[in-house]
């Protein structure tokens, strides 16, 4: 899912202030972003790359959900989303970010929602940045409703 205009491609600045310290511009009226690496490389001031990423995932994940259950007039609000990033080392000993596990979780039990088994079959194919990630970072994907059910 993209808010952003076809018009104008979705776009960042980033300016080192110090260090491992980034602000990220995302263009007017968007307040400017600090991001940071973790200790020991950077302060931990601002998220880091890996934090931003899984922000983005986990993000564009319950906008589609959202989306999809508000075609059918529902209202699953409010809708969590936690990512957890698997980083390991590759062969070549390099960090890298080896998996993404996405928990949604809906604010309502299951049997209020109607369409419920339809919007889950197919959410998750509007999800522009975590079907785009997930074609080179495994995303591994469970929703469950507001009581802790289940529902994939």
């Amino acid at each position: 899912m993209s808010n952003d205009s076809p018009n104008t491609a979705p776009h960042a600045v980033l300016r080192q202030r110090q260090d491992f310290q980034f602000d990220i511009d995302f263009g007017a009226p968007r307040p400017t972003l600090l991001a940071d690496e973790n200790p020991p490389l950077g302060q931990g001031a601002g998220p880091s790359p890996v934090q931003l990423l899984c922000a983005a995932v986990g993000n564009c994940m319950a906008d589609s959900l959202l989306f999809a259950l508000r075609k059918f007039k529902q209202q699953p609000e409010p809708i969590t989303c936690e990512v957890r990033a698997d980083i390991g080392r590759n062969e070549q000993n390099r960090l890298r970010v080896l998996g993404l596990d996405v928990a949604l979780t809906l604010g309502v039990p299951a049997a209020q929602l109607e369409h419920l088994d339809r919007v889950l079959a197919q959410f998750e194919d509007f999800c522009t940045v975590g079907m785009s990630v997930a074609q080179g970072i495994p995303l591994r994907l469970s929703v469950k409703d507001a009581a802790g059910q289940p529902l994939k």
